[in-house]
This record gives structure tokens, sequence and C-alpha cells, in this order.
């Protein structure tokens, strides 16, 4: 599978539009009440982060309340993204419905869904049209903590993820 980074871009903005976001933070808990997803915070065992329950065009989106509020957030955008992108695998209890699982795996983005579904999250809560006008006229430096962390809460995102986008810039320019 080809990861889609066009097709994933023109989503989230599209998502972006349509929940009316013209700056961070995005309200990534308004977008899925939007697209109709419900919202389960519970306290997962292990490392589980996430998971995405469907049957049909309905979808509940599991979070781990154990986790800090900026991981919820891209766990929630990474949900999303999968919903959209990705059937998920089926599982069989009572009924049939397909699930999708946000663990350290997933972070690790060794498949290919979960890199799409990592993407979508970076477009949708840190996207290249309000980053490009943040970091306009400022010296770009990874290692300027300063920087970093003000733009992390910016966008309440984990300075991690900030870092991340930002050194992936050139990859998804326009």
């Amino acid at each position: 599978m080809t990861i889609r980074k066009r097709t994933i871009r023109r989503l989230a903005q599209s998502l972006l539009l349509r929940a009316q976001v013209s700056e961070p933070p995005v309200p990534v808990e308004t977008v899925a009440q939007i697209l109709d997803l419900k919202i389960r915070l519970e306290p997962f065992e292990g490392n589980i982060s996430g998971c995405t329950i469907r049957r049909g065009d309905k979808a509940v989106i599991g979070v781990n309340s154990l986790h800090h509020a900026n991981r919820q957030r891209f766990t929630i955008a990474h949900e999303i993204g999968h919903f959209f992108l990705h059937k998920g695998e089926q599982v069989i209890v009572d009924r049939n419905f397909r699930i999708n699982f946000r663990d350290e795996r997933s972070g690790k983005a060794e498949k290919p869904e979960e890199i799409e579904a990592n993407c979508f999250a970076a477009e949708l809560l840190m996207p290249l049209d309000f980053l490009l006008e943040d970091l306009q006229d400022k010296v770009i430096d990874l290692e300027d903590d300063t920087l970093i962390q003000e733009l992390a809460e910016k966008y309440r995102v984990s300075p991690q993820a900030l870092s991340y986008r930002i050194a992936n810039l050139g990859d998804l320019a326009p």
C-alpha cells in the first residue's frame, strides 16, 4: 500500500473547513461530533491508546483515559483517520463489527495503515497552512526547546509530535 499523503491532506483540510476551524488548537472532539462519531474515554490496560469500533457508517472511538490529554487528542485524530481510510479488522462478538486499535505498535508506524492514520492525525491537528504561518520569519531549529514547546502548547500536541511534523514539512509541502 502506498501512503496517500495528498489524499490525506485534502481529507483533513475538508474536515477542517466543515468544522469551520481557522486556527489552532483544532477541536478534534468537535470534528468527531460533526462526523457523528462517539468518543468514549475508558482506562485501557496495557499499551492500548485507543480503538475504533464501527458498524456500517457509525463508529465509537475508544480513548485511554489514563493518557495525557494531548495524547488523547492525537488518538482521536488517528482513529478518525482510520474511520475514513481503513475498514479495520473484523471481530465477532455477538454481532459483526470492525475495529482498529491504536497501541505501541501504531506509534512505531510499522504498518502502512498506521503510517496513514498517523499522517492524518498530524494533518488534522497541525494543519500545514497553520504551521507555515506560525513558522514564517522564524529560524527553525528542532533543538530550540522554547519554540517547540510554545507551538506544542498552541496546537495542544506533544513536543515530539510537533518536532516530527516540522522535521517532515519538506515531504509535505504543497
